[in-house]
């Protein structure tokens, strides 16, 4: 692990999160762009707010207006690949993560503190095209200011994993982002064994 990844010089990962700056090559970024792009996106809605973000859910579509999770069309074949590449990252069968969701985050977008929806277990997020920086504090945060909130510079081609206290424990969010930045993450069912061994 690169001190000067982080914003933080001092940055120790919270427990069950595991993070890698390059798990993709340049050759499978622009492949994966291009199977992105290819994709209809959908203005993402939270209740009676509208979000930045455009997204498209495959395998699961969580509803925020009934806080369930709906059907959606399952993960299309040629996104297969990319959950073959990260389970083999994580030694796992690729049939383990039932959810994908592929998130565009044009220049100040960002996305709020949150954990991600109770149906899921862990989550596995690859940054493509541009970099984010993902804040992480504990979960429910401290009263008052605090300096809890640890800061993990997402560049393009990384990977990272939230499973277990980091999943859980913790929330995260992504600040305004500085330039166009697509994320593809993937989650396994709730009560799922551990990715990370």
């Amino acid at each position: 692990m690169q001190a000067s990844l982080f914003a933080d010089e001092e940055l120790v990962l919270p427990e069950g999160m595991r993070f890698t700056a390059g798990f993709l090559s340049a050759a499978d970024e622009a492949r994966w762009l291009d199977v992105i792009r290819a994709i209809e996106l959908h203005v993402v809605r939270y209740k009676q707010y509208v979000a930045r973000r455009r997204s498209a859910a495959f395998g699961g579509r969580f509803d925020y207006d009934t806080n369930t999770l709906r059907e959606a069309p399952p993960i299309p074949p040629e996104l297969q690949p990319l959950r073959e590449q990260v389970a083999a990252w994580l030694g796992i069968e690729p049939e383990r993560f039932t959810q994908l969701l592929v998130a565009e985050y044009r220049p100040g977008t960002p996305l709020g503190w949150h954990r991600d929806a109770p149906d899921f277990e862990s989550i596995v997020g690859v940054s493509l095209a541009g970099s984010a920086l993902m804040r992480l504090r504990p979960y429910p945060p401290p009263a008052g200011p605090s300096k809890a909130v640890r800061h993990l510079e997402l560049p393009p081609r990384s990977a990272y994993v939230l499973e277990g206290p980091a999943r859980w424990t913790w929330q995260h969010s992504i600040a305004e982002t500085r330039e166009l930045r697509y994320s593809i993450s993937m989650r396994t069912a709730r009560g799922a064994a551990p990715l990370l061994r």
